[in-house]
């Protein structure tokens, strides 16, 4: 390629022959053929592409579905190179031949030289802008995270307001239990029962529930009717009070005759203390478990979230992982099956635990949603060598070669809008990689796709 073939192109318009020549002599003419392409979406931009003669289609990969963007077929116009200001700069779509013609390919640290050596002004103001577009899509991505943030904050407080309804239902059974116990207590002082009557029926009451398994729900059912009928005979009113805790504790007819020889005319009273005996001990343990599962979320809040840690850690990887089931429960409820596989041999390593939380998180969301919600998630941890291996195995329809070929990409993505951790799988590669020193891989093929994670002991250095 000459001079005179970019003397006409009102690109390069001002430039003297000798710069175009510097600009020649550095880069590399490349004849475009029909249906062949030139560079691929995604890919590093390291060369800047210049159109001479002929023309380019801009394909661009949206879902599955490659589209075209658009086309260049004007001498002049030009494709990549962000390279020359970013160094983290990819090809936005992936470009086609459609008639034959050249391009000049110029390295982007080419450009960049050239740019400055002859534009020193445009050059600052091309790197202005090009930051600018970077902060636009940093802000994006954090109103992305802020979009994961909130739903992750909705399935924890529907986790939550599970056991807190029930502890709330049961403090307030609880209270109407008490007061009925209070009662019944009141009623058997004023019958003038003895003593050795009152031991014998705490005797009779401690009977109850002795080895005996949770009843099935058909014959719970059965034996509350059965109570409820021997109470009617007895004359005794509030049957609908005693009878459902009696059952419940395995209360037979026989326990019942023995009761109403000990207590004479006090039965109902004494019946009435022994079932809100029993509805207490129940209510209190309702209100002990569902307490406890509150605390259990909490906890597994704050190992999700690593409060009041230091950034790098000595950490149990499981401890992590089950914290982030945790934290994603809602979404694998219905018709996600877990199978954990946790090697006994794994160890300890030090890591940035906050930051492997989030790679978790994507990774687990990631196969939830291959899935369609429906399907069977294998996480396993094992030890290789010097490294531990954490594996998430899903049952989905897996990637095909050429997404997950890009899966690592920097803002690649195969989800909608809105949807996703926001993370994405080329920030999880760079905690894994650059933050820990190990690797991320995939393997994947129809029925099963494998993320696998390999850790050192220690990470490396922040560099």
């Amino acid at each position: 390629m000459k001079a005179d073939d970019l003397r006409g192109i009102a690109l390069f318009a001002g430039l003297t022959d000798d710069q175009l020549g510097e600009l020649i002599d550095s880069s590399t003419e490349v004849q475009i053929e029909p249906g062949a392409d030139l560079f691929h979406e995604g890919e590093p931009a390291d060369f800047w592409w210049v159109l001479v003669d002929g023309a380019i289609a801009l394909h661009r990969r949206i879902g599955r579905e490659d589209t075209v963007m658009g086309k260049i077929d004007v001498p002049g116009r030009w494709a990549g190179g962000f390279r020359a200001w970013d160094e983290h700069g990819v090809y936005l779509a992936t470009g086609r031949g459609i008639g034959e013609g050249r391009v000049l390919r110029v390295p982007a640290d080419v450009l960049r030289e050239r740019i400055d050596a002859w534009f020193p002004l445009a050059g600052h103001l091309i790197k202005g802008v090009y930051g600018t577009a970077r902060a636009i899509e940093s802000t994006a991505r954090q109103r992305d995270a802020l979009i994961t943030l909130g739903t992750l904050a909705a399935g924890l407080a529907h986790e939550i307001n599970n056991p807190a309804a029930a502890a709330s239902r049961s403090v307030s059974a609880l209270d109407t239990a008490c007061n009925s116990l209070l009662s019944a207590l009141r009623r058997l002082s004023e019958g003038e029962i003895t003593a050795a009557q009152f031991n014998a029926l705490d005797a009779l009451r401690v009977e109850l529930g002795e080895g005996t398994a949770a009843p099935d729900p058909v014959d719970l059912a059965d034996a509350e009717n059965t109570i409820s009928e021997w109470l009617d005979r007895h004359d005794i009113e509030q049957d609908w009070l005693i009878a459902p805790p009696l059952a419940a504790a395995g209360a037979s007819l026989e326990w019942c005759e023995r009761a109403a020889e000990l207590l004479g005319d006090a039965v109902e009273p004494g019946l009435e203390w022994v079932a809100s005996t029993l509805a207490v001990d129940t209510l209190l343990g309702e209100v002990k478990e569902s307490t406890k599962r509150i605390s259990e979320l909490v906890a597994a809040v704050r190992s999700y979230s690593q409060m009041d840690r230091g950034s790098i850690q000595t950490i149990d990887v499981t401890e992590g992982i089950e914290s982030t089931l945790v934290m994603l429960g809602h979404k694998l409820r219905d018709g996600i099956e877990v199978i954990r596989s946790y090697g006994a041999d794994v160890p300890q390593i030090d890591a940035y635990a906050g930051e492997l939380n989030q790679v978790w998180t994507n990774l687990i969301d990631n196969a939830v949603d291959a899935m369609e919600r429906a399907g069977t998630l294998r996480i396993t941890t094992r030890t290789d060598g010097d490294r531990i291996v954490v594996e998430f195995t899903d049952t989905g329809p897996g990637m095909p070669p050429q997404v997950a070929a890009r899966a690592f990409e920097p803002f690649y993505t195969t989800k909608d809008v809105g949807k996703g951790t926001g993370l994405g799988l080329d920030i999880a590669q760079r905690i894994i990689a650059e933050h820990h020193g190990g690797t991320i891989t995939i393997h994947s093929h129809p029925g099963e796709t494998t993320v696998s994670v390999r850790l050192p002991h220690e990470p490396i250095p922040a560099g």
